[in-house]
């Protein structure tokens, strides 16, 4: 009896334990993770490469983040990024922030969003919106190359929208007749417009590795047709 009550009190605890709700991860200089990092683009487009990604600075408020490819002897990529995990940049003249996985203390269920519309952001658009609803959807358990984890699952599902600037398309054609040549130009005027399509996030987080062991982002175009897929799997991590 007493056996049977033990392991029933364990069961209890452990869940209780899963269910608990995550703090803000204590990041640290030094603190790296190495991702195999897959790409895919359209239906043939691939990729896949190693990423080394390490804590270089800890502020009150940022961390500095260096990312290079594995192996590589060339200079990494430093960004500034929330000790969240956030990532901001300048939106319209203003630091905005563009992507937010993780919004702690992480709790099943908890849900955020994150939207924000650019002005002129290229030559092609004169605007562009995104919008991402995020929530926790519990604990799962994920293998990836660094092992099997007890992981929380956060997902997002999100639309993108985006107003095409109006073109104009000038061209010229040689029409040659009996001792002549003649040019003829054309022009054709294309009409600003609206497209959007869809975009789904997945993140695995492990609080023991500080950051999440697996990612995945995929967009789709106006036809509902998957353009591109970014994946990242944990190989191995060195946190303190």
């Amino acid at each position: 009896m007493f056996g049977k009550l033990s392991v029933a009190v364990l069961g209890l605890m452990c869940s209780s334990a899963y269910a608990e709700s995550i703090d803000q991860p204590a990041l640290k200089a030094g603190d790296n993770w190495v991702y195999t990092v897959t790409v895919e683009t359209g239906q043939q487009g691939f990729s896949r490469k190693e990423e080394l990604v390490t804590v270089e600075r800890v502020d009150s408020n940022d961390v500095l983040i260096s990312t290079r490819q594995n192996g590589s002897n060339q200079p990494p990529i430093e960004a500034m990024m929330g000790r969240d995990w956030s990532r901001s940049r300048d939106i319209n003249g203003k630091q905005e922030v563009v992507n937010r996985p993780f919004e702690f203390p992480l709790v099943q269920d908890k849900k955020w969003t994150v939207d924000y519309t650019e002005q002129h952001p290229n030559r092609l658009h004169t605007s562009e919106t995104f919008h991402n609803d995020y929530v926790v959807t519990g604990w799962e358990d994920i293998q990836v190359p660094a092992g099997t984890f007890r992981a929380m699952k956060i997902e997002a599902q999100g639309q993108w929208t985006a107003v095409v600037a109006p073109t104009a398309l000038v061209g010229a054609q040689a029409l040659a007749t009996p001792g002549a040549v003649t040019t003829v130009a054309q022009a054709q005027h294309t009409a600003s417009r609206t497209a959007s399509g869809s975009l789904y996030k997945a993140f695995w987080y492990v609080p023991a590795e500080k950051r999440f062991v697996k990612s995945i982002e995929e967009y789709y175009s106006s036809k509902g047709i998957r353009s591109e897929r970014y994946t990242m799997e944990l190989n191995s991590a060195k946190v303190s």
